[in-house]
């Protein structure tokens, strides 16, 4: 999965505040950072979120990139609802943060969530989309709420300057029954993170003929986006279990010292004293080599001894017969 680094701005404008999407524009955006956290981070661990506003006196940085997203919810928590929105200013912001990111290796992502009326000109947003393209910088625009034509235009053309290889998505949705995250669970913004695109995208009328219609797990994620983010969770579990039990089972092929006898494991295994109150081992020990020379030097010795005793007996029964 992609390693990413991902500044997600969000929209705390008076716009806001509106209820047209359920239960509010503001909420509704609450709800959608929650899921694009846990789509980076299940993708891949080491990819990190951060987050910020762009409204009220200007854009502030609410956490940097972090995995907790219990920092993420102190900071939407501390985030106030006023003013207008300053996108570029945000936009630059989030980049340099990105620019700053510890693990470099990360590729660099911005999400903007906008709902109210763009005051920055056409021009200067499509010079920023060419400098952000520059820095390599992916960016990805959620619109929402405020869809009239010369906002849908000034994003229009930011995207078509900025798109690149590693892409950079404009999604527009409209008011609906439905909650914005189960909208972008099945958009391209979440497409790299193992969610199907949209099936009308690509032919889905084709695509429904075979089986499953060429979504992942054969459930199309605009229908049921739950369901389809449970599966692919369930499937990334099972994966890293039998990872588990893979590493589990090369260990256990590993040699080890178990069975190898260690020296005097014999004798440390018997009891001190055996059935007849004797050291254990005296009486099956091997007589060493010493031991028996010197018990043959004790034999000779004995019989040098008798032979002797002979002799002066011998000696005196040969005086007494004198």
């Amino acid at each position: 999965m992609v390693l990413e680094a991902t500044m997600i701005v969000l929209d705390n404008s008076e716009s806001s505040r509106n209820g047209d999407y359920v239960p509010s524009r503001w909420e509704a955006q609450a709800d959608a950072v929650n899921l694009i956290f846990s789509a980076k981070t299940q993708a891949n661990p080491e990819s990190s979120v951060g987050l910020m506003n762009m409204a009220g006196k200007g854009p502030e940085m609410l956490v940097t990139l972090t995995t907790d997203f219990g920092k993420l919810l102190d900071g939407m928590h501390r985030t106030k609802i006023r003013g207008s929105t300053h996108l570029a200013t945000a936009i630059q912001i989030a980049g340099l943060a990105l620019k700053h990111r510890q693990n470099k290796s990360q590729r660099q992502r911005i999400i903007v969530f906008t709902c109210s009326p763009i005051d920055e000109d056409e021009k200067n947003l499509v010079k920023l989309a060419r400098k952000m393209k520059k820095n390599n910088v992916s960016i990805d625009f959620i619109a929402f709420g405020d869809l009239d034509p010369e906002n849908t235009k000034k994003l229009e053309a930011f995207n078509e300057n900025i798109k690149g290889g590693d892409g950079s998505h404009l999604e527009i949705i409209q008011p609906g029954p439905s909650l914005l995250s189960d909208h972008i669970i099945s958009t391209p913004i979440l497409a790299g993170e193992g969610l199907a695109p949209r099936g009308g995208d690509n032919g889905g009328e084709a695509g429904g003929d075979a089986g499953g219609g060429g979504f992942d797990f054969g459930v199309d994620p605009s229908a049921d986006p739950e369901l389809a983010l449970a599966l692919r969770m369930s499937m990334e579990e099972e994966k890293a279990r039998q990872e588990k039990e893979g590493k589990a089972e090369e260990a256990s092929k590993e040699p080890t010292l178990e069975g190898i006898p260690e020296e005097g494991g014999s004798l440390e295994s018997q009891p001190l004293l055996n059935a007849g109150g004797e050291a254990s081992g005296t009486a099956d020990a091997p007589v060493s080599k010493p031991e028996v020379e010197e018990k043959k030097d004790k034999e000779h010795q004995g019989m040098d001894k008798m032979e002797t005793d002979r002799d002066d007996m011998k000696d005196r029964d040969n005086m007494d017969t004198d």
